[in-house]
Parts: structure tokens; sequence; C-alpha cells
């Protein structure tokens, strides 16, 4: 059996991680009512001997074992951490996994990333390396961040630096939080297996769709009193939500659902390592689009379950996507569909063809299909899909995000912020620039074969 570690960055990788490790123990308690230790659990929790040994050779009774998070959480500011450790999970968390600091990154990545890079690379690489050894075959890294802000993003970034160099054979998939404005972008382009990025915008807008849902009065429904599937009426209620809540919520049933397959049993599971493998044929572009269906998964609304072949249509929606990004009417390189619940190949099969006529794929990869089915449904529901595609619709959010960029630096805008940080050049900043336009550029070649005769393809410039 494989394990993963989850290394939680910065007050938003915090947040989110502790909504994942919430809904993924009640996952396991709904579906493992005994309580046993067993290869689904071990996946990404560990089980530790607690009893204390005396002086004379005894053991000392009472609590025998305690379930640990196979996690490292990070964070310059030790608010949210020390939340985390006086609230429902702290007995989830190991204490010795755990490295904070008080004064903060000052939202500024060039601290993130130079000065507490430096200051704690041997306390992390310690951290990573014991929760290495605690696995049995570790199979991957799952950092959770901000590019806000200066931990998450300047730290992050400095992390999966250090993941690369010192575990190079272990997949490393990121999970990216983006805000409205954003001033660094050499993060973007650091070696990952595979990286889903979720704009803040893009997040707000499906909150307020589901709102929109819940108070219009369509559904003819009520919002359940007790929901087992999101953590704000579950263990981590509290008395006020926070405003990230529902967006943080989205992010962590997208991972709750990536992780199934290696949590549960089903008849056609698929490792992790297969989606890297089947959805990145270019290093450079390992950024997936991602939709979760259905939208009421993510909410507390007692909705029938659909039509088992509308959940498949919704997943290649545009209101569906977690991007403002519309797949359909860009190019394919590769698409893998996550089906959880009761849902026969045949299914995912017939509804693969059903859709194939209004999905454009690249000439080289007509079957770019990598399908998984897990037998475990989210609690509460009957059955789920989460759809991760390799698609150009990516490129307009680069090319927003280089604007933005350029907008700030033609003017050098807060660049003294950066520049006075020992070690911080502005070639930095314009080599960031330049390894964006190039990505942007093979993103506009791919988009040129669209509707090209396969002897008129030119070949990729693509580095490998």
């Amino acid at each position: 059996m494989t394990q993963s570690v989850v290394v939680q960055v910065g007050q938003c990788g915090n947040q989110i991680g502790c909504c994942f490790w919430d809904l993924a123990l009640r996952e396991h308690a709904a579906v493992n009512q005994k309580g046993i230790y067993d290869e689904a659990i071990s996946s990404f929790f560990r089980n530790v001997d607690t009893r204390v040994v005396g002086d004379g050779g005894s053991i000392s009774k009472g609590k025998i074992c305690s379930l640990k998070a196979r996690a490292v959480l990070i964070d310059m500011e030790e608010g949210v951490v020390n939340e985390i450790l006086q609230g429902p999970l702290r007995d989830v968390f190991d204490t010795k996994q755990l490295i904070t600091d008080i004064s903060g990154s000052g939202n500024n990545w060039a601290v993130g990333h130079r000065v507490f890079g430096s200051l704690y690379q041997d306390q992390i690489l310690e951290k990573l390396r014991k929760s290495a050894e605690h696995c049995d075959c570790l199979q991957c890294f799952f950092i959770i961040h901000s590019m806000g802000g200066g931990t998450g993003s300047g730290l992050g970034t400095f992390l999966l630096k250090m993941l690369e160099d010192e575990f190079p054979e272990v997949y490393r998939f990121v999970t990216s939080i983006y805000p409205s404005v954003e001033y660094h972008l050499y993060p973007l382009f650091l070696i990952a297996s595979l990286l889903m990025f979720f704009p803040q915008k893009s997040l707000f807008d499906i909150i307020s769709k589901i709102d929109l849902m819940v108070n219009s009065g369509k559904l003819g429904t009520t919002v359940k009193p007790k929901s087992l599937v999101t953590s704000s009426s579950g263990a981590l209620k509290t008395r006020h939500k926070k405003p990230f809540d529902a967006m943080n919520n989205i992010v962590a049933n997208l991972l709750l659902n990536l992780t199934s397959s290696a949590r549960f049993e089903g008849s056609l599971n698929m490792d992790l390592n297969e989606i890297s493998m089947n959805l990145v044929p270019f290093p450079q572009l390992h950024y997936l689009v991602s939709s979760l269906t259905p939208l009421y998964t993510l909410t507390d609304v007692n909705i029938p379950p659909r039509r088992l072949d509308q959940m498949f249509s919704d997943a290649f929606s545009k209101d569906h996507q977690l991007l403002r990004a519309d797949p359909k009417h860009s190019l394919y390189l590769a698409c893998a569909l996550m089906v959880r619940g009761n849902v026969q190949i045949s299914d995912v099969r017939r509804n693969i063809e059903r859709l194939k006529p209004s999905l454009q794929f690249v000439s080289w990869n007509q079957e770019g299909w990598k399908t998984s089915l897990c037998s475990i449904p989210p609690v509460g529901h009957s059955h789920s899909l989460l759809a991760l595609a390799n698609n150009t619709c990516v490129k307009p959010t680069f090319m927003e995000l280089k604007e933005r960029f350029m907008r700030l630096y033609k003017k050098k805008a807060h660049l003294h912020h950066y520049l006075q940080v020992e070690g911080m050049e502005e070639s930095c900043f314009t080599e960031a620039v330049s390894s964006l336009s190039a990505l942007i550029q093979e993103y506009n070649q791919l988009d040129a074969t669209k509707n090209m005769p396969v002897q008129d393809l030119p070949r990729l410039s693509i580095a490998m």
C-alpha cells in the first residue's frame, strides 16, 4: 500500500488542509464504522503508539494508539496553527511535524522565499524526511498553499524546489490559490508533477452560483440541518463563518475526490502517479483545469440525485469549471475522469462516446482519456465526478496574469519592497516575464493546430 504526505504552507494552505483532514476523517468513519486501522486509512494517516514506558520498563495504561495525519504544517505566523491545535482536530496532527514563527513574512514573497527559506531549510528538510520515513512506500507529496501573501507563496515555492532536489522520484501535486492581483510570477514555473490553480475570483463565482441555487427556490428543497459533506456544518463548525471558509471547502472537496482512489477500493482505481503520467505530455504544460459535479456536493442542500448522464455533461460545462474558462472551445491535451459511487464502466464509456463529438483533442492524442472508478461515494451522495483536463483554455488566465503584472512592473510599483530583501534582484522579475511569455507562446502553438491536417502539423518547440 502506498502513502502520501500533505504539506500545508501559510494561512491559506493550513486552513484548506484542516478542512481536508476533517472531511477525510468523516468519510473513513462512515465506511470503517468499527474504527479498524486498515490500508485505506494508512494511505493518509498513521497509527501512533502513545503508551508511555516507565522507569521500570512498565507501559502506562489507557489510550494505546492515536491516529495522526501524514502532514507537515508550516506557517511563519503562529496564529492559524495555534487555532488548529486548540480546535477539534488538535489530536490529529503530530506536534513534532509543525514549523511556526511569530513575525510572519509581511505579505512579501521575497521574505518568505529568501529569508525564511534559508532560515528554516534544515528544519523543513528534517520534517519532510521524517514524514517519508513513516511511509512504507511514499507515492507523492501534496503541497497546499496560496500565491498571495508571503509565507504560502515565498516559502511554499522554496519548499517545492527542496522537494525537487531531495525527492526527485516522488511526484509533487501542487494546489495553489491565486489572489486577484499578483506581482511575483516566478513560482509558476517551478517544476511540479502537476499544478491545479484556483483564482479567488473563480472560487467566488462558484460560491455565488451555489448561493443562487439555494436562494432561488428552484430546488424546492431545504437546507440540511446536519450535513456530513461540508466542514461548515460538521466537526469544524464555528459560531461565525470566516470569509474564505466556503472557498476553502471547494478545494478541500476537490482534494477529497482526487485522493479517493488512494483511500478506498474501486473496480478501476487510478494510481495517483497515473494522473501525471497521462495528463502531462510535456513537463512545462502541467497546469490542470478541474471541475467537480454535482455542485451541491459543496453545499448543505438536500437535492435528489440527478441523472448520471447529466453529471458527465455538467463536468464539461463552463459553469462547473473551477477556473474562469470554457474547455469545450479550446484544445484538450488529455482528460481524466475520476468517478465515485455506484457507477459502471459501461456508463463511463457511454458518456465519453456521447461527449466526444463536442470536444476537440490534439491530433496525436485523440484517445487521451483516463478513467477511474472508486466504489465509495462522498458521504450523503450516490455518486460524484471530478474531471481533470490539460486544456489550452488556461492560456487566457496566464495572459491576464501577465497583463496585470506588467501594469505594476512598468511603474515599478511596490518593487522596492522586494528588492530590499537580501539576495533579491530585479532579474528575477524579468526572467519570470520571459518564462510566462514562452508558456503563452506554447499554448498559442497548440491552439494553432486546431482543425489542421495531421501532415501539416508543426513540431512543438517545447523543451523536454
